[in-house]
């Protein structure tokens, strides 16, 4: 089968999506404004297109409709509505399947009622539409009922993500690796964690790790420090997606407490890593969390919930175990790459054949 990617090809996803994909045998066609990453595998094939966003959405439909005529997909999947997804509504005759990634559909359609009909008006050119999970589905048809939804999520390899080591230091570690900006709700964490310690035994160590950055990192610093929790927070920067679970088998608690989340990668990859969580109840992360059996999920903005959940998992190392456990179980029944690649060939098979 020959599949047409349109797409962000300096995205981490857009990498793991094509290799896995390669690999499985699709035969993938990667064309994008962008600048590719490195590691993508050699069967990938690249196409670049000559003018950049955001006016390349519409100044490369020419360009655009001469290689899907060239190269004649099977299927074409276009990643992200508003972005390429204006330039892939412009294709002819191919099965079509478009990909929704989250801010698309949660906050873009929200922004004028021009903004929200325009969306109606690019999930009405596919014939297909794709979310990563079904809380999103839900929010997809709000803005079109009609189109039939394939879920699939960004799953986890769990070989990659497992329990290689652990902190064996004296030290309790709670983490989180997180883009740093408001959405993410890590000023939310540091309020939970500064009310964590005033309730802890003073022998106990405690220390707070964050990974990523972002817009806001001075802000948080800044906000740690009046706090005055900096001797027990680290902020450890943005690291390659390879080096995550390095990070992640130093936790002994993960923690997302996002504002807002379409999915939730990075709760999977730590229940993966057998890591206990505490997160949100917004919806992506209240999706791929067992509450009281993977983790806990708390309110949004709720930094006192947040804080006497943390304190649970951090008073007892059975109940951690238990928890962390019980996670890496559920990645393995509902959420492998395996698993994420088969709905997506299911998908574009289901396509190519007319059905």
């Amino acid at each position: 089968m020959k599949v047409l990617l349109l797409t962000d090809s300096n995205s981490i996803h857009t990498l793991r999506w094509a290799n896995g994909l390669a690999l499985n045998g699709v035969d993938i066609h990667l064309v994008s404004m962008h600048k590719p990453l490195d590691g993508y595998d050699d069967r990938v094939k690249h196409y670049t297109l000559p003018f950049k966003a955001p006016l390349g959405y519409f100044l490369n439909i020419f360009e655009f409709n001469s290689l899907l005529e060239k190269i004649n997909p099977d299927v074409l999947n276009v990643h992200y509505a508003t972005g390429y997804g204006t330039l892939g509504a412009f294709h002819k005759r191919y099965p079509s399947l478009l990909s929704i990634w989250g801010s698309d559909v949660y906050k873009f359609p929200f922004k004028t009622i021009f903004h929200k009909y325009y969306l109606k008006f690019i999930l009405s050119k596919y014939n297909a539409l794709a979310s990563t999970s079904e809380c999103m589905a839900t929010q997809i048809r709000k803005f079109n009922k009609n189109k039939q939804i394939f879920i699939t999520p960004f799953g986890i390899d769990t070989e990659a993500f497992r329990e290689v080591r652990k902190n064996s230091c004296d030290e309790i570690i709670i983490g989180t690796v997180k883009t740093l900006s408001f959405n993410y709700g890590i000023d939310v964490l540091l309020h939970a964690f500064k009310s964590l310690l005033m309730e802890l035994p003073s022998n106990l160590k405690v220390k707070l790790e964050i990974v990523g950055g972002g817009v806001d990192e001075c802000k948080l610093k800044d906000l740690a420090s009046s706090l005055e929790i900096t001797d027990k927070v680290k902020f450890l920067g943005q690291v390659s997606h390879s080096q995550v679970p390095y990070y992640l088998n130093n936790f002994d608690i993960y923690v997302a407490l996002s504002r807002f989340e379409s999915f939730g990668v990075a709760i999977l990859e730590a229940s993966a890593c057998s890591i206990p969580v505490v997160v949100s109840d917004a919806d992506g992360p209240k999706e791929v969390t067992i509450d009281c059996v993977t983790g806990f999920v708390v309110p949004r903005n709720n930094p006192h919930e947040a804080s006497l959940k943390l304190k649970n998992l951090v008073m007892d190392k059975s109940l951690r175990e238990r928890m962390g456990g019980e996670g890496r179980e559920h990645v393995i029944r509902n959420y492998t790459w395996a698993t994420s690649l088969k709905k997506m060939i299911e998908a574009y098979s289901y396509l190519s054949k007319g059905s």
